[in-house]
């Protein structure tokens, strides 16, 4: 069983930037591909960006592309999502995600793991 536990959410004007961290335990993080999700308030939740086992292969949703970016430190059981240039339309709650899967999967269906979220709003 894989606890995820996310943090470094809060409230920030359009412009800035910040870095959400998921701290895996239990089960092999190594072995996982680990993604991030968001929800806003009234919307499905939908995928943000996920990484491979590895760190050599991501993706990213194409609205995010050029201001997030996510990496992993296996060694310290971490996944980052790092946000820049962050708009109002980016606020809503962020899940950190563990797939056991091969390659990185873009539904929520696909994640096995899930922690327990962290808000993120960013103000006009």
């Amino acid at each position: 069983q894989v606890q995820l536990v996310e943090s470094g959410g809060g409230l920030i004007q359009a412009g800035g930037s910040l870095r959400l961290s998921c701290v895996a335990s239990g089960g092999s993080f190594s072995n996982n591909v680990m993604g991030w999700f968001r929800q806003a308030p009234g919307k499905e939740r939908e995928f943000v960006a996920g990484i491979n086992r590895g760190s050599g292969t991501t993706a990213v949703k194409e609205s995010v592309k050029g201001r997030f970016t996510i990496s992993r430190d296996n060694a310290k059981k971490t996944v980052y999502l790092q946000m820049n240039s962050l708009k109002p339309e980016d606020t809503a709650v962020y899940y950190c995600a563990a797939a056991t899967k091969a390659i990185v999967p873009i539904t929520v269906r696909e994640y096995n793991y899930w922690g327990q979220g962290t808000q993120v709003t960013v103000s006009s």
